[in-house]
């Protein structure tokens, strides 16, 4: 039998990674604020605690997908989470937050003796559910190959390494987060001007994206927002992930003259919606 993994968070994108875990053969030692959405997990087996830490094992591994740098730090830094996870322990974070953050953690933990990878998830959960996701990771190489079996088992049908470097990962999820979101409101822009112009909008993606625009997020978000079958009133994960983006850049000093519009239009769409 495989290994009990501690997981911690199961949002939307957290339950089915961890759904995919148990359908692996993982069995899971499960955390949530709300206990009820766990309720599925523990049908099938799962373990529910009532405390973050009661989730992570000494010398194990433990999973958290969590909101954001105040969450996975509340998490970490609270309970004894450190302590417990102790020697040959290893952290895997899967959430989008600073680099700056993930290396603070990454240190915190090389003190206690254990090890903090970052593995942010691109992909919806639909992607999740259909295991076709794409995770960069970094950290220390000998705990990469530790849980890459368990990326694999979450859905990953790509893994990328960034280097042993902690913050590198999570750099590539913020600049990737940022081209997604531009690309979105750039087709809402686009297909509605065309739409008001009497050319039919799906006619327009479906041209595009098989010729200039052969890429998944203008096929997929493309099609969603010409048949009208989603809104895109952009959520809160996106506007906080723009704004992880330029604290990031200008903290480089790297000019953010399109990431400052886009997180203007993300903070109006979320005053609408």
């Amino acid at each position: 039998m495989s290994e009990t993994i501690g997981f911690i968070g199961l949002g939307h994108l957290g339950l089915p990674v961890a759904n995919n875990l148990l359908n692996a053969g993982y069995p899971l030692r499960v955390y949530n604020r709300t206990a009820s959405k766990a309720e599925s997990l523990v049908a099938q087996g799962a373990q529910l605690v009532t405390r973050p830490v009661d989730a992570v094992m000494t010398g194990g591994i433990v999973v958290t997908i969590l909101w954001d740098d105040a969450a996975l730090e509340s998490v970490v830094m609270s309970d004894g989470f450190v302590e417990q996870l102790g020697p040959g322990g290893i952290h895997l974070s899967m959430s989008t937050v600073l680099p700056e953050t993930a290396k603070k953690l990454a240190a915190m933990h090389a003190q206690h003796g254990s090890v903090y990878i970052e593995a942010p998830i691109f992909g919806r959960p639909e992607a999740a559910v259909a295991q076709k996701l794409w995770i960069p990771f970094a950290g220390p190489q000998i705990a990469k190959e530790r849980v890459r079996p368990l990326l694999k088992a979450m859905g990953g049908q790509g893994i990328f390494d960034f280097g042993e470097e902690v913050g590198a990962a999570t750099l590539v999820k913020l600049v990737g987060n940022f081209l997604i979101s531009s690309a979105v409101h750039s087709l809402i822009e686009a297909l509605s001007m065309a739409e008001k112009n009497g050319v039919d909008p799906k006619a327009v993606v479906d041209m595009l994206t098989q010729t200039l625009f052969p890429a998944p997020i203008y096929q997929s978000y493309g099609k969603m927002i010409a048949e009208k079958t989603v809104t895109f009133n952009q959520s809160a994960i996106a506007l906080k992930d723009a704004g992880l983006f330029k604290k990031t850049a200008q903290q480089v000093e790297s000019p953010t003259p399109i990431a400052s519009l886009l997180y203007d239009l993300l903070r109006s769409d979320e005053g609408r919606a």
